[in-house]
């Protein structure tokens, strides 16, 4: 199998490797969620490599802890994991009807694991991240501003 990601260890993507390989409309997408974490989050950005399988993520880490990675991907878009524990779920529960029903389904869908459910959301577009930043501010209370 061939994957769309870029899985070769020791080529890290460029950025300038990245904007035709998402494509433009997922590339806006790659840019505005970068620039959402650094407004709202003081998480490092830092490119990891996930092994063969996942390949090259950009994941936001803070004391040890993930608000979510971005795996860039050659075929117009990218993947975004986004791993919710059961307290982030009640309360993703508490506010279901602000979502979406496609986003609905989607974490509806998504796998149970013995820490949590794992969002795998395909972006094409940024359309798409509305709901996914209100998920990510239901996972962690945004920054306050001094």
């Amino acid at each position: 199998m061939i994957s769309h990601r870029f899985t070769e260890k020791s080529c890290m993507p460029s950025e300038e490797e990245l904007m035709p390989a998402l494509g433009i409309q997922a590339n806006e997408a790659w840019v505005n969620m970068k620039e959402f974490a650094r407004q709202n989050y003081d998480h490092e950005a830092e490119w990891n490599y996930g092994g063969k399988n996942y390949g090259w993520n950009i994941r936001y880490r803070k004391s040890g802890k993930t608000l979510f990675n971005m795996f860039p991907e050659k075929n117009n878009g990218f993947t975004l994991l986004l791993v919710l524990g059961k307290k982030e779920l009640a309360k993703y529960q508490d506010k279901r009807e602000e979502f979406s029903e496609a986003f609905q389904a989607e974490v509806d869908s998504a796998a149970q694991y013995h820490d949590g459910r794992w969002l795998w959301l395909k972006i094409t577009e940024v359309q798409q991240l509305e709901d996914i930043e209100r998920l990510i501010r239901i996972k962690k209370k945004t920054k306050t501003l001094s």
